[in-house]
């Protein structure tokens, strides 16, 4: 209660009620798109500043950015159409180890004794260095698409495979014990809890082989008549042309981040619960 007593209000009684506070905002913070470009200047600073500045690394080694700029203007006409020949063959071999991977994973997290049989073999498969198997690649599969998209399938369908394995596995005890109890079949509950439960894990496993993905196509195209950007980077590093090979390496990168970005809305729009229920950062 107040009480005003000429000029002055004097509060007695009970204390006013604090006011609610404000509800949080939606939408898209600045910082969201500032600290990521942000991050990219400081990170081109420290180049030119170990390449032009300081002259820490020789020019031929690593060229400095306006030397790449420059290099990538003058071979867009070349660079972008490899751009292409890339972006395609990383994105199709994702989706097919992404497929295989996941359809792996179930096999193994259905079955004891298939894990036991098949684990040590994809461990072993795994442990293989892939730079190793390009030329073995090229004799057993030819040229063209097959070794790029064999080469990508092969470093992205362990992680696929794991992450499908380990979230189908670790099922929450409370909604197992909720599907028991409502009687739902193998199949039910495999549709309508596993399976959603897992695929957070899943999709952990997807952006890991994400960027595996571009690696591997890179790899495979030093091995394939391809014209892709590792194509380019043999060529252009094979004339001394470090700057255009540098160029090429700086797509690769920018496609890279591109591709997992989308890859993580994806994650974003399919799984709206995760977020809701999990603490934000």
């Amino acid at each position: 209660m107040t009480e005003t007593t000429g000029t002055r209000s004097v509060r007695t009684g009970t204390e006013a009620a604090p006011r609610p506070a404000a509800p949080r905002r939606s939408g898209v913070r600045p910082a969201a798109a500032g600290l990521p470009l942000l991050g990219a200047v400081i990170t081109l600073a420290a180049w030119w500043l170990v390449t032009s500045g300081l002259q820490l690394v020789h020019p031929v080694s690593l060229p400095p950015p306006q030397a790449v700029w420059q290099a990538l203007v003058a071979g867009a006409d070349v660079l972008l159409p490899s751009l292409g020949v890339t972006t395609t063959m990383t994105v199709v071999g994702f989706l097919l180890s992404a497929v295989a991977g996941v359809l792996i994973g179930m096999a193994l997290a259905a079955s004891r004794r298939v894990e036991r049989m098949f684990a040590p073999l994809l461990v072993a498969v795994n442990a293989v260095p892939k730079i190793a198997l390009g030329p073995l690649l090229v004799v057993s599969v030819g040229w063209g698409s097959k070794p790029i998209l064999t080469m990508v399938f092969l470093l992205c369908f362990f992680p696929i495979v794991l992450s499908t394995a380990t979230g189908l596995t670790t099922t929450p005890a409370d909604l197992a014990e909720l599907a028991r109890s409502l009687n739902a079949s193998w199949w039910q509950a495999f549709r309508k809890v596993r399976f959603p439960a897992a695929l957070p894990q899943i999709f952990v496993g997807l952006k890991v082989a994400m960027p595996l993905a571009a690696i591997g196509a890179v790899i495979g195209e030093f091995y394939s008549d391809k014209a892709g950007l590792g194509y380019q980077i043999l060529q252009y590093n094979g004339i001394g042309d470090t700057a255009t090979a540098w160029a090429a390496i700086v797509l690769i990168a920018l496609m890279s981040i591109l591709l997992y970005s989308a890859l993580s809305l994806v994650e974003r729009l399919a799984l709206p619960w995760v977020r809701a229920t999990t603490s934000a950062r």
